[in-house]
């Protein structure tokens, strides 16, 4: 909310303001359709970037979309509505955004050098997401040995599996419930090293904790990413506190909030924001001040 209107006076986008909208955890379909009414039908609403509420929001909502794209099709989330000559448009930005952060921390080949495997903690849109990016057979050689999907609930894994069965791929994927920490904390101990780890649970910012115990041991040369930048970060401080010894890379999820906000904006007011080079330099520098990194 501090950085928009920096970042809408550097872009050029006169009188636009953001206003907020806030859910419940999993909130009734009602509210979600509520908001989606009113931006289609508020001539001065432009277009919504949806965070945490992005599957529950697509499930309650889209009959109301006269467009939905691909991905958020294959992926059943909405995470930005735009609005083009009277029309209502769903689209799901997150396997855009997080490939986009996933090569630049990784760089290409990464997983087609040395093996590593993938464990994501969560599965909602992000994992999605993320695993649509890295499984796909078009990669080639660069996807991981394995790709392991925890979860606290069931559903949220059979919703996944439906998703990855629609998906060209040739990686195995294990799907754990993974009610307790303990649970992902014995799937740490099963990958191998160079793993990438991801918490994807929304743990540390929609609600406090991590997915692992103190006792979780990472893979040694991890990448170890969180999807968080802000809030509560247990699982970063616990990356942390192993870096050295377990020769980690940790990754906060910075550059992923930067791309998740460009690409969004880029689509609802139908302007082109490079995702990388000095305009994009710009943008990250902005945000960085006006958040007091």
């Amino acid at each position: 909310m501090k950085v928009f209107p920096a970042w809408a006076q550097f872009l050029g986008l006169k009188d636009a303001v953001i206003k907020g909208i806030d859910f419940k955890l999993h909130d009734d379909p009602a509210a979600y359709r509520a908001a989606v009414e009113f931006i289609r039908d508020d001539p001065l609403s432009m277009g919504a970037l949806v965070t945490t509420h992005k599957i529950d929001l697509y499930a309650a909502c889209k009959d109301l979309f006269d467009v939905i794209d691909p991905h958020a099709s294959l992926m059943g989330e909405t995470s930005c509505i735009s609005k083009r000559g009277g029309k209502l448009i769903c689209h799901a930005k997150d396997p855009i955004s997080s490939g986009l952060s996933i090569d630049g921390f990784l760089g290409q080949g990464y997983f087609g050098k040395n093996g590593a495997e993938l464990f994501s903690m969560g599965a909602g849109g992000s994992t999605i997401a993320i695993t649509w990016h890295l499984m796909r057979a078009s990669r080639g050689h660069d996807v991981p040995s394995r790709i392991v999907v925890s979860n606290r609930s069931q559903h949220r894994l059979d919703e996944i599996r439906a998703i990855h069965a629609g998906i060209e791929t040739a990686v195995p994927i294990d799907y754990i419930l993974a009610p307790k920490a303990e649970d992902n904390d014995a799937v740490l101990k099963t990958l191998k090293p160079g793993s990438l780890v991801i918490n994807a649970t929304g743990l540390g910012k929609d609600a406090p904790g991590s997915p692992l115990s103190d006792a979780a041991v990472f893979p040694e040369r991890a990448v170890v990413w969180d999807l968080n930048y802000r809030g509560d970060l247990i699982f970063l401080d616990q990356a942390r506190a192993q870096e050295k010894d377990r020769a980690l890379t940790v990754v906060d999820g910075w550059t992923y909030f930067l791309h998740g906000w460009t690409q969004v904006i880029a689509e609802v007011f139908a302007i082109d924001i490079p995702a990388s080079g000095p305009v994009f330099d710009q943008v990250s520098d902005i945000a960085l001040k006006a958040a007091g990194r």
